[in-house]
């Protein structure tokens, strides 16, 4: 146990008041750095615990992620975190780019941590160099769009496109006399959010989250985090009615009606797995997610774990084509035109290759829109099991048992559902197949409900400087609808509201919205409310236009090829 004396000199080291360029060196060195409150943590050791994931961490690197944090975890879990506290610093924070979205840093740390607070041995990330570092330094956007950051590319994987280093700008690379086509598409888009949103420098952005932070205190203080149980007592008694009428029409042998009836049990129930993945039933997180678990493996055949280490890098870097896995659905999906130039997917760690394949479906997407919509729960199978046999969730703390016992959700699940229900319940092979296919396809407004908030929204990196709430509210979109439909949206249609308050339970997110439409209103951000069919628009004619420039670039090299000319494209 610590002497009084070595906690007070503990104390004191981690006081201590650390540069910017002790933070980048830190960072060179290997080290994961994050800012919260003010605070210098040095998280390396809680990587392999982390519940939500390593990735949401990494993406944290380098930053003030005091939002973020805030946002997506409990009281008793961010007071946690001082203990990988190692310094302090002072004024206003200006964020790096993480490693992990292309940053590049100089190792210049000179002295040593304390023994007690780097146990680990430092690895090198091989990322210093001698160039300088990715410091997006403000300039005046009225007077200059294009920002040029230099960057150093020797140290990139040689399959990883120059364009998976996220800027505001489009970096012109030595050499390249020209910009491409989709260069110029991409920098449209990003000129058109910088003409729209408040101005990216610090002290318009440091307002907008004073004010963000008031207003989380408001609500906080009106009781809106505290969930409301007995709005989920009618939830189970929906799901409680939704399963009996499954149950009575297969025994009937009404296999129609039956499938129906049990596709809807699962869209229902994918809304109340979202709150237990953010804590926002009982707030506790062991208790949320066995709840989580227990509805999704055991009764839907679908990982929470998955679920978490996925959302949570969601809910960080929305809308991201680089790295945010819930967007990145090549070969079937490109909502930017990014995608054409086969980017290299930070989460799934490999490059999102624009093939033959892709050459096919891409230009026609707004047509396989929905179609392949009706398919998206097989996927949601495949990438389950791929992270609980991989064990990509954590192997040690708090979490470590979940996976255990999602596979014995996943057992059971398979069971009732693959072995009592479709084999021994139905007696054909035909009537099985109908049945699955049926049951599955209902939950395909899941996925469009999903999909919506975000495949018509920005897709635009306004670099580093830009606050949580702004990126959020200009990368999401929430649905308009009537009050009595609420139960058919499960609150997701409240999705900007729900970025900005995760662990907010859903039942409130309706009473929230015209504070949040109060805080846009004074801060001068657009708050994007479609109804349904308008959304479903926005959504199809994005998807259209991206498709449009994937036909306009097969044709443009298609000529290329005619004429012989490879040079500058």
């Amino acid at each position: 146990m610590p002497s009084i004396g070595t906690k007070k000199l503990l104390t004191s080291r981690k006081e201590a008041v650390l540069s910017r360029r002790d933070v980048e060196g830190l960072i060179a060195d290997g080290r994961k750095i994050i800012i919260v409150d003010g605070k210098v943590l040095k998280v390396d050791a809680w990587l392999k615990y982390h519940p939500g994931g390593d990735k949401a961490i990494m993406h944290m690197v380098g930053r003030d992620a005091t939002d973020e944090v805030n946002a997506l975890h409990s009281v008793d879990a961010r007071g946690q975190m001082n203990r990988f506290q190692i310094g302090t610093i002072q004024g206003q924070w200006k964020n790096f780019l993480p490693p992990i979205q292309g940053g590049q840093f100089r190792s210049n740390w000179q002295g040593q941590l304390p023994e007690e607070l780097d146990s680990e041995p430092a690895t090198s990330s091989g990322s210093s160099s001698t160039s300088d570092s990715p410091i997006f330094d403000y300039a005046d956007l009225s007077k200059d769009r294009l920002r040029h950051r230099q960057t150093t590319n020797t140290d990139m994987d040689d399959g990883s496109s120059i364009s998976s280093v996220s800027s505001v700008d489009l970096t012109i690379m030595k050499g390249t006399e020209e910009i491409s086509y989709m260069d110029v598409y991409t920098q449209r888009e990003i000129d058109l959010d910088i003409d729209k949103y408040p101005s990216l420098d610090p002290e318009t952005q440091e307002k907008i989250v004073r004010r963000y932070r008031t207003l989380y205190d408001r609500i906080r203080n009106e009781g809106l985090f505290q969930c409301n149980y007995s709005s989920y007592a009618i939830e189970l008694s929906r799901y409680t009615f939704l399963f009996i009428m499954f149950l009575v029409c297969l025994h009937s042998s009404y296999y129609v009606p039956s499938a129906l009836f049990l596709g809807a049990f699962w869209h229902q129930l994918a809304f109340t797995v979202h709150d237990a993945g953010h804590m926002g039933i009982t707030h506790s997180f062991q208790t949320d997610t066995i709840i989580g678990i227990v509805i999704a493996d055991f009764l839907g055949g679908l990982s929470l774990g998955w679920w978490k280490r996925n959302h949570n890098v969601h809910h960080i870097v929305t809308n991201s084509p680089e790295h945010d896995p819930d967007i990145e659905h090549m070969p079937f999906f490109a909502i930017s035109p990014r995608f054409l130039t086969s980017l290299r997917s930070s989460y799934y760690d490999r490059i999102m290759t624009y093939d033959f394949m892709a050459r096919i479906t891409i230009p026609i997407q707004h047509y396989l829109y929905y179609p392949i919509m009706t398919l998206g729960r097989f996927n949601l199978y495949r990438l389950s099991w791929e992270h609980l046999i991989l064990g990509q969730g954590p192997k040690q703390g708090p979490a470590w048992w979940h996976r255990w016992l999602e596979i014995a959700g996943q057992l059971f699940f398979w069971t009732w559902f693959g072995y009592g229900v479709v084999y021994k319940c139905i007696p054909t092979a035909g009537a099985r197949v109908i049945f699955v296919m049926l049951s599955h396809m209902v939950t395909a407004i899941l996925h469009v409900q999903i999909t919506l908030s975000h495949f018509a929204m920005s897709t635009a990196d306004l670099g580093v400087n830009e606050s949580f709430p702004q990126k959020m509210l200009r990368t999401t979109m929430d649905v308009d609808c009537p009050e009595w439909l609420d139960f058919f949206h499960g609150g997701l249609q409240f999705q900007a509201i729900h970025h900005l308050f995760p662990r907010m339970p859903r039942h409130n997110l309706r009473r929230t919205q015209k504070l949040v439409q109060e805080f846009c209103k004074e801060v001068g951000i657009p708050y994007a409310l479609y109804g349904f069919v308008d959304g479903n628009r926005e959504v199809i004619g994005k998807l259209e236009e991206v498709g449009r420039q994937a036909a306009i670039l097969a044709r443009c090299q298609k000529s290329m090829v005619e004429k012989g000319d490879f040079g500058g494209h």
